[in-house]
């Protein structure tokens, strides 16, 4: 039976919490979004920053969960050299959020991104085409959010920390209560701002 969601009110609240459990509550109802706000990154993210751009990893893969970390610390083994420090501590962070995003969303198979942004992306706020999406900025002002109707920008504009974890229902949330929350990538264009921003989502059959 298809539900119709047009007069379900959306979902619009938001869960912070400390611990990586908060990420279980983006399946209650009325929850938009759950953000775990992270307090033990200094060492890496100090790393990440000191690193010079080019030596940054950049990727786009779909495979399970449990070998995101080996396959990222040989990139980033690549692209820093062999026993860089920052990249296996990298490695080790992304691919513990794998398992946990896929353990959240019941996924098999999760695409993982590294991208390396210079510019405005995404500068328009938005819902992603997936079921739930998961960004966490390694370098540079993290992702922006807000409540707001479709097609339309929110009154007022959240930024998530750098080294926060957001998890964030997309378009295509199994449940019946469409999302009231919007995200962005924050403006930078001009500032000299590089960004190092990790993005997982479920696996489909084109990625």
């Amino acid at each position: 039976m298809t539900v119709d969601t047009s007069t379900l009110a959306p979902a619009q609240t938001v869960a912070l919490g400390s611990t990586p459990d908060v990420l279980d509550e983006i399946w209650l109802p009325g929850r938009a979004a759950a953000i775990w706000q992270r307090r033990s990154q200094e060492r890496l993210l100090a790393r990440i920053d000191a690193l010079a751009p080019e030596k940054l990893p950049e990727m786009r893969l779909a495979l399970p969960p449990n070998r995101v970390e080996s396959y990222l610390e040989r990139l980033c083994a690549a692209r820093g050299g062999a026993g860089n420090p920052c990249g296996k501590m990298l490695a080790s962070d992304a691919g513990f959020l794998a398992t946990v995003f896929a353990r959240v969303l019941k996924a098999d198979l999760v695409t993982v991104r590294l991208d390396i942004l210079r510019d405005d992306a995404c500068r328009r706020f938005h819902l992603d085409n997936v079921p739930a999406r998961l960004l966490c900025t390694y370098r540079g002002p993290g992702t922006e959010y807000g409540c707001a109707r479709e097609g339309e920008d929110p009154d007022t504009i959240h930024r998530l920390q750098t080294g926060a974890v957001g998890l964030f229902r997309g378009r295509l949330w199994p449940g019946p209560e469409p999302s009231g929350i919007v995200h962005r990538s924050p403006p930078i264009a001009g500032l000299g701002e590089t960004r190092l921003l990790l993005v997982i989502d479920p696996a489909t059959d084109s990625d």
